[in-house]
C-alpha cells in the first residue's frame, strides 16, 4: 500500500498516542495493517503509554515559574505519589513550566506543541516519559497571570499552588494573601462575587434549620440573614480572618496597603478527580509484568 489516509492514521494516534508521523510510517511499514501497526509503535517505545492513557491520574505535583510580573501555574499529574517524586518526573515537570512562562503558550494544548528540546515536542516528551515511568502522565491545567500591579505566588511543597494579583506593587503583600489563600481556601475575593443561585441555596437550607427552632418569624430573619452574612465572609477572600494575623480580616490588610486583589487562583493536586482505590499486591505485580 503506497498511501496512507488521514483517517487511518487518526485512528493509530488515539490508540497509541503516538506522533502522528511516527504513526504515519507505523502504517507505511505496515502497509495499512492496524494492530501491526500498534506492534511497531510499541517495540519502538513510541506507543506504551496505548494502554495506560486511560489510567486515573491523581497525584503529582504543582510547579509555578515568574517571569517578571508573568507568573504561571501547572497541575502534572501522575498515578503514584512513588512517580511523582522520581527524578524523571520532577524534571519533566520543571522544564514544562519553563517552557510554559514563554509569551506565545497561553494553555495545555498551545504548550503540547511547544519544543521540549530540539527532537521533541512536549507532547512527545510526555508520551516518552509515560514510557519510561511506566505510568500514565498527564499536564491537566494550567493558569498564567500578567500585567498586574504585582504578582504573589506560594507553593506548600508541591501539593498546593497559589497565584495572586494585585492591583499595586507590593510583593510581600501578594505574597502574604498567597500564603493565606493557600491555608484558608476561598471561593472568590468578594461576598459581592457569590453567585445569586449559590446565595439562595444557602438562605433555604438557614430557613429551614432556623424554622425548627420555634422561634418567631422576625427572630428567624435576623438568624437568616446572620447566618448568611457569616457564610459569606467564610468563603470570600476579604471577610477571612488573615492567618498570619487572625484579629484582622483580609480585606483590612489590603484596605491598610490601599490594595485590591484583581484575582486569585489556588490549584490542589488531584482535586475534582475521582480516585479508586486499588490492591498493592495487584498493584505491583501489575507493574512487574509491564502493563
Amino acid at each position: 500500500m503506497s498511501t496512507i489516509s488521514a483517517a487511518q492514521v487518526k485512528e493509530l494516534r488515539e490508540r497509541t498516542g503516538a506522533p502522528m508521523m511516527e504513526c504515519k510510517k507505523a502504517l507505511l511499514t505496515t502497509q495499512g495493517d492496524l494492530d501491526e501497526a500498534v506492534a511497531v509503535l510499541r517495540k519502538t517505545g513510541r506507543a506504551k503509554a496505548d494502554n495506560k492513557a486511560g489510567r486515573i491520574a491523581a497525584e503529582g505535583a504543582i510547579v509555578i515559574a515568574v517571569q517578571d510580573k508573568t507568573a504561571v501555574m501547572l497541575e502534572v499529574n501522575s498515578e503514584t505519589d512513588f512517580v511523582s517524586r522520581d527524578g524523571n518526573f520532577t524534571q519533566f515537570v520543571q522544564h514544562v513550566a519553563e517552557l510554559a512562562i514563554q509569551p506565545n503558550v497561553d494553555s495545555v494544548e498551545t504548550l503540547a506543541s511547544v519544543p521540549f528540546d530540539v527532537a521533541h515536542t512536549t507532547e512527545e516528551a510526555r508520551l516518552e516519559l509515560v514510557a519510561k515511568v511506566g505510568e500514565n502522565v498527564q499536564i491537566r491545567r494550567m493558569i498564567k497571570t500578567g500585567n498586574a500591579g504585582s504578582v504573589g505566588t506560594y507553593l506548600h511543597g508541591n501539593r498546593i499552588g497559589v497565584l495572586v494579583e494585585l492591583d499595586t506593587e507590593n510583593v510581600d503583600l501578594a505574597r502574604d494573601v498567597a500564603m493565606h489563600i493557600a491555608a484558608s481556601r476561598p471561593i472568590v475575593v468578594s461576598p459581592d462575587d457569590v453567585s445569586p443561585d449559590e446565595i439562595a441555596k444557602e438562605k433555604e437550607i438557614y430557613q429551614a434549620q432556623a424554622a425548627s427552632s420555634g422561634k418567631p418569624q422576625d427572630i428567624i430573619d435576623k438568624m437568616v440573614v446572620g447566618r448568611l452574612r457569616k457564610y459569606l465572609d467564610e468563603v470570600s477572600l476579604i471577610g477571612q480572618p488573615f492567618v498570619k494575623d487572625p484579629d484582622i480580616t483580609v480585606g483590612s490588610l489590603l484596605n491598610k496597603a490601599r490594595a485590591k486583589v484583581i484575582a486569585f487562583h489556588r490549584f490542589e493536586v488531584g482535586e475534582g478527580i475521582e480516585k479508586t482505590t486499588e490492591d498493592f499486591k495487584e498493584a505491583v505485580m501489575s507493574q512487574m509484568q509491564g502493563s
